[in-house]
């Protein structure tokens, strides 16, 4: 079955257009939704492709109108992919797995994304290691400083719960039972 997807950014635009041209690619069925495309939480995109079966194609008439970038791209044709299904442009050829072209386009910009995030983690994990090596502490502040922590132990010897002390230092039970 061709299930196609119709989007535009604002409400006073129209699908007309995409539903006529998904129509006539012979969708049996097209599912509209206003919303931006640079939102990754569309909620009618994420019902139909969680609604896909094996052997169905999604279409749509231009990829804007599914993703704004290639990793959102790939990652919904992944999630396509799994449920067995096929995706199809009518406004990019060469973006159709139902053809050995297609998948194989979309391969090499899979493989090409994968690389870039790869290159992004590492230039990422030096830039910490430099950091690091500059005395630079990470992660998020401690909400207790060390003269508290020593408190919290000397009252935690002397009996005191732990919910008490996390009112006492406006902080919650878990905080306090973390301080050894």
């Amino acid at each position: 079955m061709k299930i196609g997807y119709a989007r535009v950014s604002t409400t006073g635009q129209s699908c007309d257009g995409q539903v006529e041209q998904l129509k006539a690619a012979g969708c049996d069925r097209v599912v509209q939704e206003t919303a931006s495309g640079a939102k990754t939480d569309r909620p009618a995109l994420a019902k139909l492709v969680a609604s896909l079966r094996p052997g169905d194609t999604l279409v749509v008439t231009r990829l804007d109108r599914l993703a704004r970038s290639t990793i959102d791209l790939l990652t919904l044709l992944k999630a396509v992919g799994d449920h067995r299904a096929s995706f199809q442009s009518l406004g990019e050829q060469w973006a159709d797995t139902t053809t050995a072209a297609g998948r194989l386009m979309l391969t090499i910009l899979g493989g090409l994304a994968e690389f870039e995030r790869e290159l992004i983690k590492a230039r990422t994990a030096e830039g910490r290691e430099r950091a690091k090596g500059r005395g630079v502490r990470m992660g998020r502040k401690h909400k207790l400083t060390p003269h508290q922590q020593d408190e919290i132990r000397r009252r935690k010897a002397e009996g005191q719960s732990v919910r008490e002390l996390g009112r006492s230092y406006n902080v919650s039970p878990n905080t306090i039972s973390r301080v050894r």
